[in-house]
């Protein structure tokens, strides 16, 4: 007993005097995309202030497939020593996994929240040729079509998909979902009005809707955009309680030692401070998050919670 004890002490020490010296070599972060997506773009700009912040060289490590799946999956599963990060996002963490019927990981058991880095509005627009300018004109079209006016998404299950399930029972109007697969080829759609409106993250579509050729109806954030001040928010707009921002951050596997985790989201904090990476990300119309590691982590399980109970409710299920 008391060699176990002895050895049980002396492991806890070691991993303890391992964590404090963290990091000594340096930090991966898998982005489970291909590269130039938003995730991508968002590890990558990032990353090197981060490294700085951390004093080790911080790597971007595309492990792209099946939906973010894999390079999500690889992460939970590999040692809890804070080298290996994950840059989550609303499709892997929380939208994504709510409406899959299998996972190969748990994001809520087996992946720890280290901090938020951005959260993008999605914004309502509408064709070329559709015929209204205005949230009113919208419903009011949509409801005299009786539930045929079409609405693109990225892709069934997608964020952008539960973002139109949540914006129909919320406002009470039946649209005629056409899912995508990507938001690309729904946006060429959309410019020439083979779709008739479209649910999309903010940075997609504010080049098309600064040159004209879509018309944005609203923004499904809490406050205005300061890319789109003129555009009002859905709740402004009577669908009080509506938000489906989608969101980025770190995350490590559940065990990471404490005092990693600490170190991880201090340095986070710092990179995030950063003018370059500031300024970038605003140029990319997103909202750096402030809050603390506990926070982020709490708002992770309620958006997952929320967008389990979208999905439930609509009977969204991919296989």
């Amino acid at each position: 007993m008391k060699r176990l004890v002895t050895g049980i002490t002396i492991l806890a020490t070691s991993l303890l005097v391992h964590a404090q010296e963290f990091p000594t070599r340096p930090v991966r972060i898998v982005v489970p995309w291909p590269p130039s997506g938003n995730v991508d773009i968002t590890a990558r700009t990032v990353a090197p202030a981060l490294g700085q912040a951390l004093g080790q060289p911080v790597i971007v490590d595309n492990r792209a497939g099946a939906a973010g799946t894999i390079g999500s999956a690889a992460v939970a599963k590999s040692p809890p020593d804070g080298y290996t990060l994950l840059l989550g996002s609303s499709g892997t963490i929380t939208a994504g996994p709510a409406v899959f019927k299998t996972l190969p990981y748990d994001p809520v058991k087996e992946l720890v929240a280290v901090g938020g880095i951005q959260s993008v509005p999605i914004v309502l627009t509408a064709a070329p040729k559709t015929p209204v300018s205005t949230y009113a004109e919208f419903v009011s079209l949509a409801r005299s079509k009786n539930g045929q006016l079409s609405i693109a998404s990225a892709g069934s299950g997608s964020s952008n998909h539960l973002a139109i399930e949540l914006f129909m029972r919320m406002a009470d109007v039946k649209l005629l979902h056409v899912p995508y697969k990507g938001s690309g080829p729904a946006i060429t759609d959309l410019l020439g009005s083979q779709v008739e409106s479209m649910m999309d993250q903010l940075t997609a579509s504010i080049g098309h809707i600064r040159e004209g050729r879509i018309k944005p109806l609203a923004i499904t954030s809490r406050t205005r955009s300061p890319l789109l001040p003129n555009v009002p928010t859905l709740d402004e707009l009577g669908v009080k309680g509506y938000e489906a921002s989608t969101f980025t951050g770190l995350f490590v596997p559940a065990g990471t030692p404490r005092p990693v985790l600490d170190k991880l989201y201090s340095s986070l904090k710092k990179a995030l401070a950063n003018n370059t990476v500031r300024e970038r990300y605003r140029g990319m119309g997103v909202e750096i998050i402030d809050s603390s590691q506990v926070e982020f982590d709490a708002f992770v399980r309620a958006d997952y919670e929320k967008w389990r109970r979208v999905a439930r409710e609509g009977n969204i299920v991919v296989e």
